[in-house]
């Protein structure tokens, strides 16, 4: 049952419209979001999550072999709505893509969710834990973070510091960050802004928030498994298998 704070998050958007290139040669003949991993597509993990948070309405984007995939969106479960933001004549990346969705979106703050990642919650649902945590008068974006000991199957170095009241800064050039983003985050509306048809990152959005002091993270206390490419499929299906 999802708690009274994570009712009030009622709209989401799914970055879904990425062409995969890493995941080749799975992604040959089918989107990324698409691609099974234990038992089923990557992005119904995703929306089984949302669902469970109380969302009601979802905004997905397409743009690599969209039409495979906006017909698995208009027939999935999880008893939500489901809006498609239309990228096939140009891929717009995370920060342009949001741009042309956000009249879709049908709430303020909302989720924002990559597809390519799967996460098992801890003893809270992720999503409950940023809508609970969530200030609107201090953030304008609320990142969940992963340490590296629960992030399976990322190499990196980390993304970001978090000082004692929870804002965020980048790790530095050469440097080791102790978290990483999920691809999971809670935003406010007033963050997204630019000009249409633009293709650009959300780390412009994340850059203005970080020099305003109002990008914050939250600490996942789960497990999250970075699908990045083919070879990380068989150990995260056999993690699955185990738990």
């Amino acid at each position: 049952m999802a708690s009274e704070a994570s009712q009030k998050v009622t709209g989401a958007m799914v970055m879904a419209a990425g062409l995969g290139k890493r995941m080749r040669p799975l992604t040959a003949s089918t989107p990324k979001p698409l691609v099974r991993v234990a038992g089923r597509p990557l992005i119904d993990h995703t929306l089984e999550h949302l669902a469970r948070a109380g969302v009601s309405h979802v905004v997905v984007n397409v743009h690599y072999l969209a039409d495979a995939l906006e017909g698995h969106v208009q027939t999935a479960p999880f008893g939500m709505d489901y809006t498609v933001s239309d990228e096939r004549e140009k891929l717009l990346e995370t920060g342009g893509g949001l741009v042309k969705a956000l009249p879709k979106i049908a709430s303020d703050p909302f989720y924002c969710v990559n597809s390519d990642n799967i996460w098992v919650d801890g003893p809270r649902s992720a999503l409950v834990q940023l809508a609970e945590e969530w200030d609107g008068e201090r953030m304008d974006a609320l990142l969940l973070l992963v340490p590296h000991a629960r992030a399976h199957h990322h190499g990196g170095s980390g993304d970001f510091h978090l000082d004692g009241a929870g804002r965020i800064s980048r790790r530095m050039e050469r440097k080791v960050a102790p978290f990483i983003f999920t691809g999971v985050q809670l935003m406010a509306k007033s963050l997204v802004e630019g000009p249409d048809g633009e293709a650009f990152s959300t780390n412009r959005f994340w850059d203005r928030a970080i020099e305003a002091g109002r990008l914050y993270g939250s600490i996942f206390d789960g497990e999250w498994f970075d699908i990045g490419t083919p070879a990380a499929i068989k150990p995260t299906e056999a993690w699955f298998a185990n738990g």
